[in-house]
């Protein structure tokens, strides 16, 4: 078991990658701490784990409060005495260039993903440095590095999540931290269904996307969710500051 006796914090757990990663992580031996806002996901999540004849526990709120980061972080680490691995897999999108999208959901986008990045890496690290080990796993995107059309606060808030990892990264590498992310392209998701829903011909623009992957398919939740146990398990302990895509091929075609 990859993490075996370690305890985890996953935020977005309640579906898609967020939910993949923590069940897998689980599955592999670790304690998973489940944060999401959808209170119902998580407890769904919470059961496939416990299915499995693991132990987690569900945290429901809002990733853009500091308190509720803090107050997570602060019980999790009281209850089981350390925190290994902090994965940041909570998103959300709104679609919309600079001009058609509306100011409040930009600020939503950036609160959820840059400032659910931010805080809860600023809760954790203090505690990873007071054990001199800690790996964080922050989830960009493919469109971060090759650009895209029509999701423009989206694309932005992923983009600084790359650069927010990197500088983290240089920043707590003395303190044995490690800090990565992941890129996935299309995946099968509710967020990636609510994506296509937007588009007049929904089904024309799912399958434009499906044929921009070289490997003509979208990704699975459950493969994005290997790249982190990766990134999360000391089988990448020389590996920090990187952006690993799992994206079938977008960035290569």
């Amino acid at each position: 078991m990859r993490l075996r006796d370690c305890v985890a914090i996953v935020t977005g757990a309640g579906s898609g990658i967020g939910r993949a990663s923590a069940v897998l992580f689980a599955r592999e031996g670790g304690f998973v701490a489940l944060v999401d806002r959808d209170d119902a996901g998580i407890r769904e999540t919470l059961d496939a784990i416990r299915a499995l004849g693991a132990e987690g526990a569900a945290y429901h709120g809002d990733v853009g409060e500091l308190a509720f980061a803090e107050a997570t972080v602060e019980d999790v680490v009281s209850r089981h005495g350390r925190l290994d691995v902090l994965m940041l897999a909570a998103g959300w999108s709104c679609g919309g260039t600079v001009i058609t999208t509306d100011p409040a959901d930009w600020d939503a986008v950036f609160r959820t993903h840059v400032g659910g990045t931010w805080l809860w890496a600023r809760a954790a690290i203090p505690q990873m440095q007071r054990q001199a080990k800690g790996s964080i796993v922050t989830v960009a995107s493919q469109l971060a590095i090759a650009g895209g059309k029509g999701n423009s606060a989206y694309i932005a808030a992923k983009g600084a999540i790359i650069s927010l990892t990197r500088t983290m990264a240089v920043d707590f590498a003395g303190d044995g931290i490690r800090v990565n992310a992941i890129a996935p392209g299309a995946i099968e998701t509710p967020m990636l269904k609510r994506s296509f829903a937007r588009h007049a011909d929904s089904e024309s623009a799912r399958e434009a996307s499906r044929h921009r992957h070289a490997m003509k398919r979208f990704g699975q939740a459950e493969e994005v969710a290997e790249a982190a146990l990766f990134l999360a398990s000391d089988a990448s302990s020389f590996t920090t500051g990187t952006v690993l895509p799992v994206d079938g091929g977008w960035l290569a075609a």
